[in-house]
C-alpha cells in the first residue's frame, strides 16, 4: 500500500505493464493488483508513484464500502447528486475517513451541493464556477481543493479551459480564501494506442510545472485512466483515475 503515499521509486529498466482486465476478484485483491501495476509503471519510468483515485461513478455505496475496507481512501464521482446520495448511504464513521473528488462537469447551479459534498473538484474551468464554489463553501470547513481542467488539445465540445487561460483562472482561485489551488486535470482525446496521448500528457506536465513555479500549493496533476495510466505516469501524473479495474463494469445509469 505504499504507492498512494507518493514515495519515490528508483529508476529501473523499462518493464512491460500488463493491461487492466475486468476484475473477477475480491475488492482487496483488485486493489492490490491495481496498486502493483501502478507501482510497476512508476518504477519503469523512474517516476514517483502517483496517488490512486478510485472512480466509483455509477457503482453502489456497498462497492465503495468494500473497497474502503480494503484500504482505499480517495474516491471520484462524475455526478454531484450521485456523490451526495452515495455519501449519505455510507456508514458515517466510514465516510468520515474517506476523501471525495468530483471529476465530472460541474454546472454553477449545482455548486452548493458540490461544495458541501466534495473535498476536491477536478473540473473547474471558468470563473462562474470558481465564484459559485467559493460562495457556497462552508467557512468552517477546510478550503475546497481545486484542480483546473485543461482542454489541452482544443477538442471541440469538451470541458476545460484553454492552456492560455490557466494563469488567469489560477489567480481567481488563489484569490478565494475558501478555495485551495492544487493543480491541473486533463482528459486527452481518445486514441486506440495510448502512446498517441503522450504529447497531450507532456504538454500538461509543462503547464503544471509552470503553474507550480508560480503557486507554491500546486502539487497535483490528475491524468491517466485504466487504458493509458502508464504513459501518464511516465509523463509526470501525480494522481491517476481508475474505475473498472477496481469495481468491474459500470451498471447503466
Amino acid at each position: 500500500m505504499q504507492c498512494p503515499l507518493g514515495g519515490s521509486i528508483a529508476p529501473d529498466s523499462p518493464l512491460p505493464i500488463p493491461a487492466f482486465t475486468v476484475p473477477d476478484q475480491a475488492p482487496a485483491a483488485r486493489l492490490q493488483d491495481v496498486l502493483a501495476r501502478i507501482e510497476a509503471a512508476a518504477k519503469a519510468a523512474g517516476r514517483p508513484c502517483p496517488r490512486l483515485l478510485a472512480v466509483s461513478k455509477l457503482q453502489p455505496a456497498g462497492a465503495v464500502a468494500a473497497l474502503a475496507a480494503a484500504g482505499q481512501r480517495a474516491f471520484g464521482e462524475n455526478y454531484v447528486q450521485e456523490g451526495a446520495a452515495k455519501r449519505q448511504a455510507l456508514d458515517p464513521a466510514l465516510d468520515a475517513g474517506l476523501e471525495w473528488h468530483l471529476i465530472g462537469h460541474l454546472q454553477s447551479n449545482k455548486a452548493a451541493v458540490a461544495a458541501r459534498t466534495f473535498g476536491w473538484v477536478h473540473s473547474v474551468d471558468r470563473t462562474s464556477v470558481i465564484d459559485a464554489l467559493a460562495a457556497r463553501r462552508d467557512p468552517a470547513a477546510a478550503p475546497l481543493n481545486v484542480l483546473l481542467q485543461v482542454n489541452v488539445e482544443g477538442e471541440e465540445g469538451k470541458g476545460g479551459c484553454r492552456p492560455g487561460e490557466v494563469e488567469a483562472l489560477a489567480a481567481a482561485v488563489a484569490a478565494q480564501p475558501r478555495l485551495a489551488l492544487r493543480g491541473l486535470m486533463a482528459i486527452p482525446v481518445p486514441h486506440p494506442d495510448p502512446e498517441d496521448r503522450r504529447p497531450a500528457f507532456r504538454a500538461m506536465k509543462q503547464l503544471f510545472d509552470a503553474l507550480a513555479a508560480r503557486h507554491p500549493g500546486v502539487d497535483t496533476l490528475s491524468m491517466g485512466m485504466s487504458d493509458d495510466f502508464a504513459v501518464a505516469i511516465a509523463e509526470g501524473a501525480t494522481l491517476v483515475r481508475i474505475g473498472t479495474a477496481l469495481f468491474g463494469p459500470r451498471p447503466p445509469r
